[in-house]
């Protein structure tokens, strides 16, 4: 009978466990489809799955997005009943910190729209400021005309990009 030193033992040991897990399912155990969907979809099926307190949650069940008109700051009546389901959902929620960012169209320099990205997104954490949220959990910040969510040279695509934008940011408030 041959013997082994107890390093050889754990040296097989640890093999044999390392190549077990280096193993993978049958592709058909691995990809079942999800059940086919019954009717049409609802807010309860489409937020079925959204954690509450996440960015998704706000962007979903809340909304996450103001706009503004050509070369203005000041947040529409509109968009006011947004902001006041945001404010609401940070009250929900007082460890989430938000970050709003301030977006323009294509047109003006890039300096002139990183400022007005900016009064835009100061004029959002105001309101929401004014309506009880605190403003150490609300950062902002301007892209100007950096991050367009449309990119045609058009007043349906321009109106897109002249928007405010709240982020989840995560952390405690403070």
């Amino acid at each position: 009978m041959l013997k082994f030193s107890t390093g050889l033992k754990f040296a097989a040991i640890a093999s044999v466990v390392l190549i077990a897990g280096c193993t993978t399912k049958p592709q058909a155990a691995a990809e079942t489809p999800p059940p086919a969907s019954t009717g049409p979809m609802t807010s309860e099926t489409q937020s079925s799955s959204v954690v509450a307190g996440s960015e998704q949650d706000l962007k979903v069940n809340v909304g996450d997005t103001v706009h503004f008109g050509y070369n203005e700051y000041s947040v529409q009546d509109e968009d006011k009943t947004t902001l006041q389901r945001q404010a609401a959902w940070l009250q929900k929620f007082p460890a989430v910190r938000v970050t709003v960012e301030g977006h323009c169209d294509e047109r003006g320099t890039r300096e002139y729209n990183l400022a007005l990205g900016a009064r835009r997104a100061n004029a959002v954490k105001e309101y929401l400021v004014s309506l009880g949220v605190s403003s150490a959990r609300v950062d902002t910040i301007s892209y100007g005309k950096e991050r367009p969510i449309c990119t045609e040279s058009d007043e349906s695509c321009w109106a897109q990009n002249r928007r405010g934008v709240t982020v989840v940011a995560g952390g405690e408030s403070s």
